[in-house]
């Protein structure tokens, strides 16, 4: 497999921070050569995590539309002696965005629009560009980050918030309001953020939310844009995006263990997210929820790899026809739009370099990716509950990535 996070998208800090990261000389020695079972691979992965820096982690493994291996690591709540299981939930920041796409495409199948329609013929209110006022951005520029429509860091940090309830004594809670600026507050409706943000009389419009580039020439990763791409739905469909999403893409996948609200989760099963392995973080949620909130499982988000990886081939109508399966998929942009060392195209939010389709996700205690070789037919997934949002604790994570990647490699060699 590709080397993990060989571009990380963080959707937090530093304005989306996209982190080239070359093979790290620095990662502790691991001898994989051996892994050819399962049980070889727990032995592997269980010595990751003793070496590692990580409170919890899941990994589940597929070949030829199966799952070959899953297993969980570790701790949910180190506080209390609760072990990561593959029934524990947790977010998974912007690995979030490849479940907006699907839900465009299943809108597309349904007949509500297209990926070239524009998008003010969807929307309640109209949205428009004041550096090329005459800019018409259609949905295909929001999927695949062309759209021009930019996020303003100070704007997106505010979008965090720790949830009512939420002890803000805790040393966790004091660095996210001290050190990140997060205040503890009820979450606006996501009409009302995206309206605030995009409209000239909203309170958080601004010309930094705007690129002078012409739609579909110039790639800028924005979380926002993603938020407003899963509004298109809901516009469109007067379902609101959350139900949308479970209705036509949870339900029919059995994946029962996924929400994007903690209140609709098994309290048993959520996973605390950490600054470090001492740190917990209270939770928190996000106004801009759709482009990067789903909490799941490893059990959950195993079906959902699967069943894409079996669609792309062909072989699933579980979700929406074959050629809807393709479209998530499809090269998007001219060569060169998307950045050197980052993908060599995009399709609706996937990243897509030769075989090989990814997309990672981080956010405040949490750094997971998903990843597949559709010439191999053989992929995985990773989620921790670990923080990689500082270089100290981005090297750590990249670590432990870098090796359950060799190992995960060796495994599919011998197995």
């Amino acid at each position: 497999m590709k080397k993990p996070f060989k571009v990380f998208i963080f959707s937090f800090l530093v304005m989306f921070i996209l982190s080239s990261c070359a093979e790290n000389n620095e990662s502790p020695p691991l001898n994989s050569s051996a892994v050819s079972s399962p049980s070889e691979l727990t032995s592997v992965l269980t010595e990751i995590y003793m070496k590692g820096n990580v409170p919890g982690f899941a990994v589940s493994v597929v070949k030829d539309d199966s799952l070959l291996y899953q297993h969980s690591f570790g701790e949910a709540d180190i506080q209390n002696g609760k072990a990561y299981t593959n029934k524990t939930t947790q977010p998974i920041g912007s690995i979030s965005k490849t479940f907006v796409g699907a839900a465009i495409v299943k809108a597309i199948e349904q007949g509500y629009f297209s990926l070239d329609t524009d998008i003010n013929d969807i929307l309640p209110f109209t949205i428009q560009n004041p550096k090329l006022p005459n800019a018409i951005i259609q949905v295909k520029h929001l999927v695949t980050h062309t759209s021009g429509l930019l996020d303003n860091p100070e704007t997106y940090f505010k979008a965090y918030h720790i949830l009512p309830g939420e002890n803000l004594s805790t040393e966790g809670a004091q660095l996210m309001i001290d050190g990140l600026g997060i205040q503890q507050r009820e979450t606006i409706a996501l009409q009302e953020f995206l309206a605030e943000y995009y409209l000239p009389d909203g309170d958080h419009y601004s010309l930094g939310n705007f690129a002078q580039t012409t739609p579909g020439t110039a790639w800028n990763y924005s979380n926002i844009a993603t938020s407003l791409t899963a509004f298109l739905i809901e516009s469109a469909t007067k379902i609101p995006f959350k139900d949308y999403v479970k209705t036509n893409l949870l339900d029919p996948l059995n994946m029962n263990q996924t929400a994007y609200g903690l209140a609709e989760l098994s309290p048993n099963n959520i996973a605390k997210l950490y600054w470090d392995k001492t740190t917990p973080l209270p939770n928190y949620a996000n106004d801009s929820y759709p482009d990067g909130s789903i909490h799941t499982s490893n059990e959950d988000l195993a079906k959902y790899l699967i069943d894409i990886m079996k669609g792309l081939r062909g072989q699933s109508t579980a979700l929406f026809s074959n050629t809807a399966y393709q479209m998530l998929f499809n090269s998007l942009l001219p060569e060169g739009v998307v950045p050197s060392g980052l993908a060599e195209n995009q399709g609706v939010f996937w990243f897509l370099d030769g075989s090989e389709i990814e997309h990672s996700g981080s956010d405040p205690g949490t750094t997971c990716s998903l990843q597949f070789d559709k010439s191999k037919n053989a992929g995985y997934l990773l989620l921790t509950n670990m923080d990689a949002s500082t270089e100290e604790h981005e090297k750590a994570f990249f670590e432990l990535a870098e090796n359950v990647d060799k190992a995960i490699t060796e495994f599919f060699k011998n197995y």
